[in-house]
């Protein structure tokens, strides 16, 4: 005698949280904070690194004392009449106060500037000894370039997500789960890019990254979303509603996104705070867009794509069942 495993309909609504009748205010809440961070890059726009844009830069380390960044910035404009800005921070390894200047445009600095600065500086803070330690400059072709090569590679990537998924979730839909996986993807990276923005904090290499990191955190929980629905799917013969094999999969999954996010959330700010604390600049600019990435992303995974799946396999039911309706009333009757 065979063992029959018995089958529970999704339609019984064995689940808590109705994600379905709320997707109006879930889809608002996204909108208005990509209204308020387009209003933001509005108001301070966007700053690009050096490596995009092209310009000059100069490290000193510090020794003998300290230096603030507003003194030695309005030094070096003075000194060579070109418009820079200096970060100050710490060196990890030596413990001593590192100087960097930038400066944007096509000109690049020569030897001769390098020691012109140096000789100002110290001449400025007679207790302090600037060291060069490192110095570069980038044409704004080749920044540009880059800047286009690095466009390239996000959008390949959407590309193959978008194929994978499609492939990979084909019984409920592929194309349909993968443009909304895509859309999810971009809420992430525009509210990613928004935190730069409202922050103050360069686009550059650490933005790629931290752009290409969130994808594949954001992608493996709607993944994981889709798996669901199409088992759950797969249960109850593609019977019963949508909506409610939709609900019943996101209830699933809802813990295990919610506990991953959080734990992601919480290493992240521990890095950030000890980051802060010893002026690691690199790191507390991947860390701060990190954690509002990941935030983002748990968010698009629950509240955006498996809903915008949904309506987009109710129109298409929608719009199936009306072309039968037409064919029939075009079909002659036969006496």
């Amino acid at each position: 005698m065979t063992n029959v495993k018995e089958i529970t309909p999704v339609a019984e609504k064995a689940y808590r949280f109705d994600f379905w009748s709320k997707k109006k205010i879930f889809f608002g809440i996204s909108i208005a904070l990509i209204v308020i961070g387009l209003v933001f890059n509005i108001i301070f726009g966007t700053k690009f690194d050096m490596k995009f844009v092209g310009g000059a830069m100069i490290k000193y380390e510090v020794t003998g004392g300290e230096a603030e960044a507003g003194e030695v910035e309005a030094i070096i404009n003075d000194e060579l009449d070109r418009d820079a800005t200096v970060l100050v921070n710490e060196s990890i390894t030596s413990g001593n106060q590192q100087v960097t200047v930038n400066f944007a445009g096509n000109q690049g600095i020569s030897i001769e500037e390098q020691r012109a600065i140096g000789d100002t500086l110290t001449e400025k803070y007679a207790d302090l000894s600037f060291e060069v330690i490192e110095s570069s400059s980038v044409d704004p072709t080749m920044g540009a370039r880059f800047l286009q090569k690095c466009a390239v590679t996000v959008a390949l990537t959407f590309l193959l997500l978008l194929v994978y998924i499609a492939f990979r979730f084909s019984r409920i839909g592929g194309i349909s789960a993968g443009v909304t996986a895509i859309i999810a993807l971009l809420h992430d990276v525009a509210i990613t890019y928004f935190v730069f923005v409202i922050f103050g904090m360069p686009i550059d290499d650490i933005f790629m990254a931290v752009i290409l990191t969130i994808l594949g955190y954001s992608l493996n929980d709607t993944i994981v979303i889709y798996d669901r629905i199409r088992e759950n799917r797969r249960l109850t013969a593609n019977k019963g509603e949508l909506s409610d094999a939709m609900n019943l999969s996101l209830n699933q999954t809802m813990g295990r996104s919610i506990l991953t996010s959080v734990t992601t959330f919480m290493a992240l700010l521990i890095v950030f705070i000890v980051a802060s604390i010893y002026d690691m600049s690199t790191v507390t600019t991947f860390a701060l867009p990190m954690m509002f990435g990941i935030a983002a992303g748990a968010y698009s995974s629950l509240f955006i794509s498996a809903p915008l799946w949904t309506m987009w396999q109710y129109r298409k039911n929608n719009s199936k069942k009306g072309s039968k309706k037409k064919a029939l009333k075009a079909k002659p009757l036969i006496k």
